[in-house]
Order: structure tokens, then sequence, then C-alpha cells
């Protein structure tokens, strides 16, 4: 897949996509760290994944190679954002939204903001897709990643079952707010109101939970490189997919999240490439 940019072989740590994942709540510890894991797979540098506090020792145990940022309150608040956004280091993307509960609307709001304007790319996933946040995004580097029903929530209107609606109603949106929609499904559309693309990888074993943050988690890696948000959503989608199909290989329809993370190496290795500079 040409689109993914080369890696200079002299490069330092922090040079090839630093991602920050937010999410967690008191009932979902495991979205974030797929997404986190996820985006590690991908083939970034570093990733940081900001949390409640009562999430931080359960999440390292998990795993030594996230570096987690604790947040004081179960759900997400201004108090949160603040102490978040001073202890930010230099990131290229962000992947919102996994597991998060939101106490407060204008904190998610401006934490979005805040990042943007930082320059990172945003990938918004789950409870961060609300009406509210349309007002910050248009014409930003972000992409929004909806299954129906969090299409329904955030533009008010239900995605018809036939494709060409979708694909219609998608392309309508992402053309009024002038953003990236990857609207998940058996089929995935992708579009920014002018281009489209159809994803057609996947199968029915990645109905399981945790397989749209293990997607935003990959979304999150690939716009650290790639410049393009519906390249990188096209690309994400069907990264995500053969890795789930490989999984269904092996598996068929007793697959984890986890295991389609496992099959991320396995599925962008051929894509590497190496340049000296």
């Amino acid at each position: 897949m040409s689109i993914i940019p080369p890696r200079r072989k002299n490069s330092r740590k922090g040079e090839n996509g630093v991602v920050l994942v937010v999410g967690g709540s008191w009932m979902y510890h495991g979205a974030p760290f797929l997404t986190a894991m996820a985006a590690y797979r991908s083939g970034v540098d570093l990733t940081y994944l900001a949390v409640p506090e009562p999430l931080v020792d359960p999440i390292r145990a998990m795993s030594p190679a996230i570096i987690i940022i604790p947040l004081p309150d179960y759900r997400l608040t201004k108090r949160s954002v603040n102490k978040l956004l001073k202890k930010l280091p230099q990131i290229n993307a962000a992947a919102i939204g996994p597991g998060l509960s939101i106490a407060k609307e204008e904190a998610l709001t401006e934490l979005v903001k805040q990042l943007l304007s930082l320059g990172a790319g945003v990938v918004l996933d789950a409870s961060a897709l609300i009406p509210s946040v349309l007002k910050v995004i248009q014409g930003e580097k972000v992409i929004l990643t909806p299954h129906a029903g969090e299409f329904k929530r955030l533009f008010g209107q239900q995605p018809p079952q036939d494709l060409d609606g979708k694909i219609s109603l998608a392309t309508e949106k992402a053309k009024e707010y002038n953003v990236t929609i990857l609207l998940k499904g058996p089929t995935d559309i992708i579009t920014d109101g002018n281009e489209i693309y159809i994803n057609k990888t996947g199968n029915a074993g990645m109905t399981v939970g945790g397989t749209g943050d293990v997607l935003t988690g990959i979304t999150a890696g690939l716009l650290t490189r790639i410049q393009s948000p519906i390249k990188c959503a096209a690309a994400a989608a069907y990264i995500n997919g053969k890795c789930g199909d490989t999984a269904y290989q092996h598996l068929g329809l007793h697959m984890l999240p986890t295991d389609i993370i496992d099959q991320i190496p396995k599925i962008m290795k051929p894509m590497d490439k190496l340049i000296e500079e």
C-alpha cells in the first residue's frame, strides 16, 4: 500500500508517530487499551493513554509498552481535560472516545479544539460522536468512525439499509461538515464528501466487541503518517478487515479483538519500506 510513507533508516524515537488515546470509564477498561495497542502495532513509536486514575494500575499490568496519563475523574470533565493538556507531550494524532464516559460535553469539545490547535489529527469514535462536537471539527483533520447507530446520534438521520442510500447519506454529511466519515458496517463506506471508498474486507466474526476500538487505533496510528484523512481512513478500514479475515482463517467465529491486533504486523509488514536519508 504505497500511501503509507517509508521510514528513514536513521530515524529516532518519536519521529515515526506519537498517538494519544483518551478513553475508559468505570465499566469499560478494555476499549482504550485495545485502541492503544492497535495504534502501537500499526507502527507508531509511542502511544500515550489517558484514562481515569482507577484504571491506571490494571492497564499498566496489561502492557508495559503503554505510557499512562491518569485522569482525576471517572468521566471526562473540564478538570480532567485541563490536567491532560498540562501533561500532554507532543503528539501527531489522537483517538478520543473508546470506552469514554463524558460528564460535560463542553469538556469534549474543548479537548478536541485544543488538540486540533496543536496540529494533531483527531479520530473520534464511540461516545465522542455527539452533535455538539460538529461545530469544532468542520474543515479540520478529523476522521469520524461511527456505526449506524452512532451515525444517527451524531447527525440525526438513520443510514438506509441499501448500500447506495448509505453512500449517498454519508457523502452528504461529510460534505456538509467538511470532514471524513468512516461509516462502519458489513461494507465500510469512507468519504470526505468528494471521494468515496468502499471496503469489503472483514467477516461475520468481527461482530465481537472491541473490533471498532481496534479500527480506531489503526486509524489514529496511520494518521500520524498519512496526511490525507480519507486515504488514511480507507487504508485503516482495509487493514482492520484483512486482519480480521486472517484471524478468521484460524479461529472462525471465535476470535477476540486481541486476535485481530495480533495480525496487524503480518498484514502490514509487506507495506514496510525503509529509505536512506
